[in-house]
């Protein structure tokens, strides 16, 4: 068996910056075709801000929506070499931009919480299974096991889907991967979700001085009334850009390996941690290098 390091292991920052975007908008209730359109246009969208990678909020193919899910999942998730991504895919190759896309997969009569990866030719090169199920999930869905970490133009991203970014945890095993960014989609909704979403997201992004995107649902879906306000953090938890609260929106923000080194210098926590917890990420991770 391999020693476990008590030094964290040394990831370069990367050479220059990167624009990436979140994206909401009102998903369909059960209409794949219809939301992958929808998403489609919104890569196209994020394309010509600038962006380079695209986040959908929490199975945004479906919308949340687990009564329809659960009762036809043929019919209202995503199976494996699913047509109707194509419109995603089409987009994702004739701008060369990256969208990561939340649906429900059904997989080996499975049913996951899923990010897709659908890369800028157009090929769907990684799945996220959501490792952390909300308690009104686990009788539908099975738990991923595998954390999951993105290579994209010199920087590391680490993925996170809704309820995982309550626990610090999961974008700590991130930032231990050397990821240089945490990108979650998800739901969270009016009330207590606004709450939530601006104590975690920002605390994700200073405990580990890493970029932190949330990309949320707007309008009702699965039985939920969504507050939007999908956003981005910098690595000191400030915020970057923020969407309003019910319309559809793709906002963007430019992550600067200059502003991660001075968080890193200012605040050394990851450094720091070895001495603590030990250095690397408690579960397995796979790691998807794009093009």
């Amino acid at each position: 068996m391999a020693e476990r390091s008590d030094q964290p292991p040394v990831y370069p920052l990367p050479s220059r910056p990167i624009r990436i975007a979140a994206a909401q908008a009102q998903a369909v209730a059960g209409d794949v075709e219809a939301n992958a359109v929808t998403a489609a246009a919104m890569v196209g969208q994020a394309a010509q801000d600038g962006a380079r990678l695209v986040v959908f909020p929490e199975k945004f193919l479906s919308g949340y929506e687990p009564g329809l899910i659960r009762a036809d999942p043929q019919r209202r998730a995503v199976q494996p070499g699913d047509p109707r991504l194509d419109p995603i895919a089409e987009t994702c190759r004739g701008t060369g931009t990256v969208a990561i896309v939340g649906a429900a997969m059904h997989d080996r009569r499975d049913l996951y919480v899923s990010a897709l990866v659908i890369d800028a030719n157009g090929d769907l090169v990684a799945r996220y299974d959501k490792q952390a199920l909300f308690r009104t999930e686990r009788d539908i869905y099975r738990a991923g096991t595998t954390g999951c970490t993105l290579e994209l133009d010199g920087w590391r991203l680490g993925l996170g889907i809704c309820y995982d970014a309550g626990f610090p945890e999961h974008a700590r095993a991130a930032a231990l991967d050397g990821c240089h960014a945490y990108l979650v989609g998800g739901l969270f909704s009016v009330g207590v979700g606004y709450h939530e979403s601006r104590t975690w997201f920002p605390a994700r992004a200073l405990d580990n001085t890493c970029h932190t995107l949330l990309a949320n649902h707007i309008g009702r879906t699965g039985g939920w009334d969504a507050c939007g306000a999908s956003a981005i953090w910098g690595p000191d938890g400030r915020l970057l850009a923020e969407a309003g609260p019910d319309a559809p929106a793709v906002i963007t923000a430019e992550l600067d390996p200059h502003m991660l080194k001075t968080a890193r210098d200012a605040e050394p926590l990851l450094n720091d941690l070895s001495g603590i917890h030990g250095a690397e990420p408690a579960s397995p991770r796979t790691l998807h290098t794009l093009g």
